[in-house]
């Protein structure tokens, strides 16, 4: 059985500024419940979903089947800290994260990196957002004019 979504992972997802046709990538997406729910929500476009945990990648895929078999969702075991786009794969036009300790301050380290990471996954007007405002905070990726 798929797992149903929380209320506030719904209010999350929900108030992600999605549009048909984004490339997204949720960042610690665990058993994938918002990926799923993020799928459902841009029609024709692209969601990865990537978690540090590879029991949480398999448990996120074994709920995914219908949506991994569409293209549109794919999984990957991967820290934010040691992503990096594959060779010819699109920059991401949003990015977001619940409970994710590199963003949410509770590993400043890790979150410098991770920033990073993120400013070379996003397209140049790239977006990432992550839990703890109303219900989501917007964080900057400053990048240099160019």
């Amino acid at each position: 059985m798929v797992a149903r979504i929380s209320p506030r992972l719904a209010a999350i997802v929900e108030a992600l500024p999605l549009h048909p046709g984004m490339r997204v990538l949720e960042i610690g997406c665990g058993t994938g419940v918002a990926a799923r729910a993020v799928c459902q929500r841009l029609g024709q476009g692209h969601i990865l979903a990537i978690d540090r945990s590879a029991k949480a990648i398999d448990q996120a895929m074994a709920g995914s089947l219908p949506e991994l078999a569409s293209g549109r969702l794919a999984f990957r075991c991967v820290a934010i800290e040691d992503f990096v786009l594959a060779q010819d794969e699109p920059p991401y036009d949003l990015a977001f994260a619940v409970r994710v300790g590199a963003l949410d301050g509770r590993h400043p380290q890790a979150g410098l990196v991770a920033l990073e990471r993120l400013r070379h996954a996003l397209s140049r007007r790239g977006r990432l957002f992550i839990d703890g405002g109303d219900p989501l905070l917007e964080i900057r990726l400053d990048r240099a004019a160019g």
